[in-house]
Formats: C-alpha cells, structure tokens, sequence
C-alpha cells in the first residue's frame, strides 16, 4: 500500500450520475493529429473529401515514420480536412449516418507470434498511437522496447470520470489488452488500483492477470499514472516506459477478439452548467457541441476538454481529444468582483486558510474560470510541495526551466513530470504562473536538444 500525504482534493458541483446513456445526434467525429505529440505537423493525406471509409480505415500517415497509421474512429463520409497555422492538418471530419461498419482486421496469434510481427500489427490498426512514450507522452518509437507499462485505473481529478463504472462490462477486452502489452516489454505490467473507494475497485482490475498491481490512498494526484511511476519505479535519464488509459488498453483487446478497431468511448459529461450530468456512450474525437447541446443551456460557458486543471479548452462544435473521456463545462470567468479576494466570509476551493473552505471539507463548489489576480513574481511558498506527492522540487525545476539550464532540468526531474502533474500546482500558485505551459517549453527545450 502507497499512503500518499500530499495532495489536495477539489470538490467542484456537477459529477456525472452513474448512468449510461447513448449520445443521440451525434454524427460527426474527427481525428486531431495535435493529440498526438511527436508526429510531423503535416502528415500524409490518405483520405479525401468525399470519400467513404469504415471504422479502422486509414486516415493519415506519419511522414518521418510512415509505419505509424491513424484510423478513422467511425464509419462514414469525409465531411471536411481542416488546417490550422501554417497549414498544418487540424483535424479529419468524419460524418456518421449512425450505422457503423467496420474493417476487419487479421490478428497474428499471441502464443507464436515475434514481437516485431505484434509491433507491425498493432501500427496498420492504428493502435500504436494510443500508447504514450515517457518521458514527454510521445508516441512511441516503432523501435522502442518500454523498461515498464504503467496503467492507472483511477483518476482523482476534479469530476473525474469513475473508471470502475465505466469499464465494469470490458472485463474481457481489458484482460485481452493486457495479454498484448504483455508481449511488447521485458519488463512488468504495472497497474495502479484506487484504495481511497468505500467499496472495492471493479473486479475487472482486481481480476487481472499478469500484472503487478499496487495500491494507492491519498488525495489528488494519487491517481496521476505519473505520481504512480514515481513511486513504483522512477524513471532516470536514458529510461523508456509506456503508459495507457483503461479504455485504450480495452480497444486493443478488442482488435484480437473482435478484429475491428472499436473506438467506442464512455464519456463523463461533467460540470455545474451540465443538467443531469451524466455518462454517454459515444466514439472517439467526438463532436462536443453535439453532444452537449440539449443539456448546457446557458452561453457565457467554458468547455474543457478533460478535467479543469489539465485539459483543454474547446470552443463550440470542436471535438473531444482522443485521450479524455471527460468533458467539463463550467461558468466563464469574466466578470470582475468587489474586492476580490478581500470579500469577507466567501468560500472558495483554495488551499490557503484565507477562506473558510478549510472548515467545510466535504463542501462542494460552483467555480468559474477567473484565476483571481494576474501573474506575478515567482514567491518561495512551498506551497507546490505540499500537494505534489513527489519527491521533486517543482519551484526550482521551473526556474531552471526558464534559466534553460538543462542540466538543472534533468537532475530536478522533468524526466518524470507531465502536464497532468504540475497541474496541481498550479492551481496552488500564489504567482500565478502558467506551470503547465513552462514545463512544456522545458520538454520542447530536451526534446530539440536529443
């Protein structure tokens, strides 16, 4: 057992009710290339407007590394090919008719196959992008062999999806999809399980075979895959290790039981501007106005892709990224206030005792997007360190990130952090500085120099 005292838990209004419902009316999906960090910005096109493909076809193909393939998530029509700066592909629009066909895909047998065979297959399907190389949740090297695989089965974020409800009837294709990452590494199948739970996880993760599992009780980060990594096996300079979210781990499963590339998605619609917050059953890269429109009814709103302290903001009918299964809507942050934080007797989610929050533990708050100050100096408070369940400095390691002293970087840890983990800290931030935003330009720093 992992007992984590670091942390901090924030409780936001609007968790999803445990009921599954069809998302109805959604009909167009996309694949979105900057979900994916390391490949060219103008992959190659295989597709056009117009053309027809089944779930599974190919999309796009990496030019540095043409063996890497991305898959339409969905069966249909080619609606559009969108571009971004630069002209650089933004996303591929698929439109459904809401039937789904899809490619048949020929496994090899997992008993007799050679790795590279297992490697070759899992990149036609379009599979391989959906596992994430740290440090720096790249896709992988075709050529990389992971020191480890990481898997969290829970997420401690704020509104987090329950993965134990959302994978309680995937059992099979969870435990299939192991059996495959199982061949990909010489090293363990590590799987981080939730001991915070009044009740057990599902048994689809206390069930599974061939893996190390691990225990974990604390509050948010507890359930980053990240902080898991730290504590499990921390990755140094040179090391290699893979991780996956539960549902891809599920979809690969599904590409040797079921031969296709389900891209089925369960997703938490999440937020205080949600009514009847709920989960849905949806695909991949979904369209998110679709999906939320008979449920948010006010404008002034902020949709996140993800969770409110590490996803990303969409705008409306942009599209879900391939590797959230939350969307969180929350009120636009844009009125000012008397006094601000001077306002005596306001209760907001904050970890400073300024406010009385402290005193009400289990209260629930109604936030918005307004961060309450503007940058400022960066001030030693050592307040970073009390949530960050790692034994990393974070306040020296940005400061050498924005110094780009790399040598600093390496020895303070950036080899093992990640948005998701700096996130914390962030909103702990009496600087208020964009944490997220300076570890990226440390990895971007690393990675140019490699």
């Amino acid at each position: 057992m992992n007992y984590l005292r670091k942390g901090h838990d924030i409780r936001l209004q609007g968790a999803a009710a445990k009921h599954i419902i069809p998302a109805e009316g959604v009909s167009t999906f996309a694949v979105q290339p900057f979900n994916f960090r390391g490949i060219v910005p103008i992959p190659k096109l295989n597709v056009n407007p117009g053309d027809k493909v089944l779930a599974g076809d190919v999309l796009l193909i990496d030019k540095k590394r043409p063996e890497l393939k991305f898959v339409a998530p969905v069966s249909g029509e080619i609606e559009s090919i969108n571009r971004g700066e630069k002209r650089a592909i933004k996303e591929i629009v698929i439109k459904n008719d809401g039937s789904m066909e899809y490619k048949s895909f020929n496994p090899p047998d997992l008993k007799t196959c050679e790795r590279a065979e297992l490697v070759s297959f899992l990149q036609d399907a379009g599979a391989w992008p959906l596992i994430r190389q740290r440090p720096f949740n790249m896709v992988p090297d075709t050529e990389s062999i992971p020191k480890n695989i990481f898997i969290s089965t829970f997420d401690t974020a704020p509104l987090a999806p329950d993965l134990s409800f959302v994978m309680n009837e995937s059992g099979e294709s969870f435990q299939a999809g192991l059996e495959v990452l199982r061949k990909l590494t010489n090293g363990k199948i590590h799987l981080g399980l939730d001991a915070n739970r009044k009740n057990a996880p599902s048994s689809v993760f206390r069930s599974a075979q061939n893996v190390e599992k691990h225990w974990f009780k604390g509050k948010h980060p507890a359930g980053n895959v990240g902080v898991q990594i730290h504590h499990i096996d921390p990755i140094n300079p040179g090391d290699i290790v893979w991780t996956l979210n539960v549902q891809n781990v599920a979809l690969i499963g599904d590409l040797f039981l079921k031969k296709i590339f389900n891209a089925k998605r369960i997703v938490a619609l999440t937020g205080s501007e949600v009514g009847g917050a709920k989960y849905v059953e949806t695909y991949m890269g979904a369209n998110i106005c679709q999906m939320i429109r008979a449920m948010v009814e006010t404008e002034n709103i902020r949709i996140i892709s993800g969770d409110v302290l590490s996803g990303e903001q969409k705008f409306k009918c942009e599209f879900m990224n391939a590797f959230d299964d939350q969307i969180t809507v929350i009120p636009e942050g844009n009125q000012y206030e008397l006094f601000g934080w001077l306002t005596p007797g306001v209760a907001r989610p904050s970890i400073s005792r300024t406010f009385l929050n402290f005193i009400f533990k289990n209260r629930e708050f109604k936030v918005t997007t307004n961060s309450r100050g503007e940058k400022r100096a960066f001030v030693v408070t050592g307040d970073y360190e009390s949530v960050l369940p790692m034994n990393i400095y974070p306040q020296h390691l940005m400061k050498a990130i924005l110094a780009k002293d790399f040598e600093k970087m390496e020895g303070l840890g950036i080899y093992e952090m990640e948005d998701e983990d700096i996130a914390i800290c962030e909103f702990a931030c009496l600087s208020k500085q964009h944490l997220q935003q300076i570890l990226r330009q440390g990895q971007e720093l690393l990675i140019a120099q490699a």
